[in-house]
């Protein structure tokens, strides 16, 4: 399998590819890699790698006399691509995505299906209910992005110097996170100090969650009055415009 692994190498296809066009975890796909020949693949499998690299069998001289031209290159990641966009297909709409975007997705969809159908325990679903809360707000929270970026860094995908967003403004959250990194492994912060900030820190949050309830309720009560007004008892689509109207004026009258 040493030939294998070179020619996969080579040709530039990873393990999460080979995954996804295999349909296959990427733990399985290490398993196969560690068998002694293809033979020992199951023969689904087996066939679909065949058919991949076009050749008819899996012998250690045929995979070594394979000529990697340019041609050939094409010719591997158009059938590699295929395979995933028809499995793929069948549930998201791609049209408006470029390659890039659609191959990133691809691969994002893949990883999390993986993560549930290997880890089966409540980690897994909350890990990814809480990065579903933290994509809904990208929009609104501009930090988000330089988090990711700076755990993009961290874990080794991405230069420690790059910065695609604000720099200024990322180099200064990646050095404060990064010092807060070493307090939490090191343990350089008091308990107490730690246990203030924490209170603190829901202080916070209680006082944001007040302070949007409030908003809510003032704006229910503004298209309340806004309705009787104007002799409706709901707001609808003919409406709309009209009421929302109205609504401003009597925000204007009390302020």
């Amino acid at each position: 399998m040493k030939e294998l692994n070179e020619l996969l190498g080579q040709i530039g296809i990873s393990k999460v590819k080979l995954a996804k066009y295999l349909g296959v975890s990427r733990q399985m796909i290490y398993n196969y890699l560690e068998l002694d020949s293809l033979s020992k693949w199951p023969q689904e499998k087996r066939i679909m790698l065949l058919k991949l690299l076009d050749i008819e069998d899996g012998n250690e001289n045929t995979i070594k006399n394979i000529k990697i031209t340019s041609e050939y290159l094409e010719n591997v990641e158009a059938r590699l691509n295929q395979n995933v966009k028809d499995s793929g297909s069948q549930v998201f709409n791609y049209k408006n995505l470029t390659k890039e975007e659609q191959e990133l997705l691809n691969d994002i969809i893949f990883l999390i299906k993986e993560k549930f159908t290997e880890e089966k325990n409540k980690d897994t679903y909350y890990t990814f209910l809480y990065l579903y809360h933290v994509l809904q707000s990208l929009d609104n929270v501009k930090e988000i992005k330089y988090i990711f970026a700076y755990l993009s860094k961290k874990t080794g995908f991405t230069s420690p110097n790059e910065f695609k967003f604000d720099e200024t403004k990322q180099f200064i959250l990646e050095s404060i996170i990064f010092t807060a990194f070493n307090l939490y492994n090191n343990g350089g912060a008091s308990k107490s100090k730690l246990v203030d900030s924490h209170n603190r820190f829901v202080q916070e949050i209680e006082n944001d969650k007040e302070e949007k309830l409030s908003r809510t309720q003032q704006l229910n009560t503004v298209k309340l009055q806004a309705l009787r007004e104007l002799g409706y008892t709901e707001i609808n689509k003919d409406n709309a415009s009209e009421v929302l109207n109205r609504m401003a004026e009597i925000q204007s009258r009390k302020m």
